[in-house]
């Protein structure tokens, strides 16, 4: 499957967060992210498939977060996902099958339907899990991308991929 992959575009909120935003007493925004989601980020990356980080809010956390995660290109504040993503695409040159999707909620339906490959966390609305290629079993938060990466990739080119980033052996 991560052959024809060119694109991993990911959503935030509810797909690498648990969904909910924090304030602290001063008015910032805060959010949750996983570690094991690095582990997706740097597999995408070591197979050469870029990463795009597609969310309609903006947040000073998120910025800071996928620049450690080293994404190729980080979009925030875009209301039209769809037009956006369809307009990146002709740009670029890319296919529907060059293209995959994470994402969990209803503003993700219009540009899920761009892609060629679909996936959502586990908590993801119904319709989003009714176009869905996969459905992880992780819940958004909690390493569902690392577990849609790794569905991506066949088992054993996850482990060799796993192996080379960590010298892990699994």
């Amino acid at each position: 499957m991560q052959k024809t992959i060119k694109l991993i575009v990911i959503d935030v909120d509810g797909t690498l967060t648990d969904s909910g935003i924090y304030y602290d007493e001063h008015g910032n925004e805060m959010k949750k992210f996983s570690t094991k989601d690095a582990a997706g980020f740097f597999a995408a990356k070591a197979v050469g498939i870029k990463t795009m980080i597609l969310t309609g809010r903006e947040c000073a956390a998120t910025k800071r977060r996928m620049e450690e995660m080293k994404v190729d290109f980080l979009l925030q504040n875009i209301k039209d996902k769809a037009s956006f993503l369809k307009e990146f695409m002709n740009k670029h040159g890319l296919e529907k099958d060059d293209v995959a999707y994470v994402g969990d909620d209803l503003n993700d339906l219009a540009p899920m339907k761009l892609a060629g490959y679909v996936a959502c966390p586990a908590d993801s609305c119904k319709e989003v899990k009714e176009i869905a290629d996969y459905v992880s079993s992780v819940k958004g938060g909690y390493g569902a991308f690392r577990d849609v990466m790794e569905h991506i990739l066949e088992r054993g080119q996850w482990e060799s991929v796993i192996n080379t980033i960590y010298g892990a052996g699994v």
